[in-house]
């Protein structure tokens, strides 16, 4: 139990310090530097909000003050009391105008704030490396930012407009009745709400642990769902529906669990808020009905003491729930601030020149690499590749291949060696340069759910209709498209599941020529392609590589018979290279790959 007691407490903290990080990093959003009209905007806001308070004090007080004036309890007043109900009157409409000023100046502010921080996150995990994308899972990661992004809109609007104004409200109530009854309805005012916030926060902080669990099982089984819709096909083939609904039910059962628990806690939080304000409303109005019956107070100020305590209780109310809510929006936004401290495994060194690409050579001096540093996968691979030449990469599965691409491309960094491109190495210069100097027609092409024509186009940003279709040409798809009933406006669907695998392929391929450069990696390029599609884009490919350094990284050897060079690796290290005559010459690994799938070929 007391390791318990001490991890919760610990927990706390944690959250505690989680939560004062999130607002001072919330607090730049909202009062920039560069940004006079953000700080113009929010002080118009804080000067509405208090002018509303204030005048919202005032209306109670008018309306007791009727109230004597009705009552011929105060008769010398000097707008009697119809001139007092219209006071109070115009009080409370300028109240609510103050208020919706303040709302309407301050949407601006808030709604930026929300934009940029969504921006920040959004391009930071476009920054982050892809050891960091592929064990995260997809589904979370977009709930984190939902959440992250909804938190900051609560936290903008109901701790700025909510818990503000009624600490506000709550002191000058306090100075009004000080000042115009007694100090013993002020010491019962605020110890009613001493106790009041005393319970809220306690019950309210057990039931953030539960809402925490709530949360978790609600990240799960989205996690559960998207992965299962993503692989729609793969759950087909195993007649696996049952089996994805069960697992999608068992986290939801876990959810509704935990869900009844919040919901029951929280009817537990309501009802005893409603016995502690209800007392103390019940105590003061006593003293302020002994008070009228001695003759220290009016009827009108005993009608405005009950009003003063309505005004209080109905925000008083929504107190759980404010702080509920604002608590789990800072451990929400903590969520997204974490995902925004997460370094970048791969990033540019600063003042990082851009790559000058002049004649397209690649290098690999001594590369050494592992995902896993206790198993590396290339062991010492050096490897050049002349400008305008064409060199396959070959070996069997793990050999690899795919991690040559990876590194060129700086998806990660090499442990050990260099990866150079005309003599510069690919750490020392900007990402974007290099990724601009590389295309990359991987082996499962992924398309966005838009149009072909928007496919083809993300090669290469403010691509004309022409270039689309001349690369559309090149990739041996233009016909295909044009036989289509909405052409190239027609939607590939989630992923690009509406095309079949070779279509799917050449949209890739024609993505990857409209970007048109200097250096081509082709990854299994045509590896679901028909012998005919595959021989004619063959020989598009080979069109394309004119004049280009292409590194053809292949497993179907009859498709590189034909490169400048063949390196063949095996266990992360080159054991051969030469043409194709000359490895089959060699009667080595290469030739032993070779007649393999030959047999293969001529048994199926």
């Amino acid at each position: 139990m007391p390791a318990d007691i001490t991890t919760d407490a610990q927990l706390a903290a944690d959250e505690r310090r989680s939560g004062l990080r999130t607002i001072r990093k919330v607090g730049p959003y909202l009062w920039p530097d560069d940004k006079p009209w953000v700080k113009r905007r929010v002080v118009i806001a804080i000067v509405s909000l208090v002018l509303a308070k204030i005048v919202n004090m005032l209306a109670p007080l008018l309306f007791g003050r009727a109230v004597d004036a009705l009552s011929g309890q105060a008769s010398d007043l000097v707008l009697g009391g119809v001139g007092l109900t219209l006071a109070y009157g115009v009080a409370r409409l300028m109240n609510v105008g103050f208020q919706q000023l303040r709302d309407g100046v301050f949407a601006r502010v808030g709604q930026r704030a929300l934009r940029m921080l969504a921006l920040e996150t959004f391009t930071h995990i476009h920054r982050l490396s892809m050891r960091y994308h592929i064990t995260r899972k997809t589904g979370g990661l977009s709930r984190i930012i939902e959440r992250g992004v909804k938190g900051v809109d609560f936290l903008l609007r109901f701790m700025l407009f909510s818990v503000g104004p009624l600490i506000l409200e709550l002191l000058l109530i306090c100075l009004v009745l000080v000042w115009l009854l007694d100090v013993r309805y002020m010491a019962v005012v605020l110890i009613t709400i001493a106790i009041y916030v005393w319970f809220t926060f306690k019950v309210t902080e057990w039931r953030v642990r539960l809402r925490r669990e709530m949360n978790e099982q609600d990240t799960d089984a989205n996690q559960k769902a998207i992965d299962s819709l993503l692989n729609f096909e793969t759950v087909k083939y195993f007649g696996a529906e049952s089996r994805e609904a069960g697992r999608y039910d068992q986290s939801m059962e876990a959810y509704e669990g935990a869900a009844i628990k919040t919901a029951t806690s929280l009817a537990l939080l309501n009802f005893g808020q409603s016995v502690i304000i209800t007392a103390g409303l019940v105590l003061v109005m006593v003293m302020a009905a002994f008070g009228v019956q001695a003759g220290t107070i009016t009827v009108g100020e005993f009608v405005m003491v009950n009003a003063y305590m309505i005004q209080i209780t109905m925000p008083l109310n929504f107190l759980g729930t404010v702080y509920r809510e604002i608590r789990q929006s800072l451990v929400d936004m903590g969520e997204m601030f974490d995902l925004l401290e997460q370094p970048q495994e791969v990033s540019d060194k600063p003042g990082a020149p851009d790559l000058k690409v002049t004649k397209g050579a690649v290098e690999f001096d001594n590369v050494k690499f592992g995902y896993d540093p206790k198993r590396p996968i290339l062991k010492g691979v050096s490897l050049k590749v002349r400008s305008g030449e064409n060199v396959a990469l070959v070996g069997s599965s793990g050999s690899g291949k795919s991690t040559i691409g990876r590194l060129l491309f700086r998806f990660y960094d090499v442990v050990d060696g260099a990866v150079r491109i005309d003599g510069q190495d690919v750490r020392d210069v900007t990402q974007d340069s290099l990724h601009d100097a590389i295309g990359v027609v991987p082996q499962d092409t992924v398309l966005f759910n838009d149009s072909i024509r928007y496919n083809i186009a993300y090669g290469r940003a403010n691509a004309s209709e022409e270039d689309i279709i001349s690369a559309a040409r090149a990739a041996q798809i233009h016909d295909f498209i044009l036989s289509l009933p909405e052409g190239y406006d027609t939607m590939v669907g989630e992923r690009g599941l509406k095309l079949s695998g070779g279509e799917k392929q050449r949209v890739g391929i024609a993505r990857t020529l409209l970007k048109n450069p200097p250096i081509l990696i082709l990854d299994e390029a045509t590896s679901a392609l028909d012998s005919e599609t595959e021989a004619s884009i063959q020989g598009a490919l080979r069109l394309a590589g004119e004049g280009r350094t292409v590194i053809t990284i292949a497993h179907r050897l009859s498709t590189i018979s034909d490169a400048d060079r063949i390196v063949v690796l095996e266990n992360g290290e080159v054991v051969e290279e030469g043409s194709h005559d000359g490895l089959l010459a060699n009667q080595g690994r290469y030739a032993a790959l070779w007649n393999r799938q030959m047999q293969e070929e001529e048994a199926a």
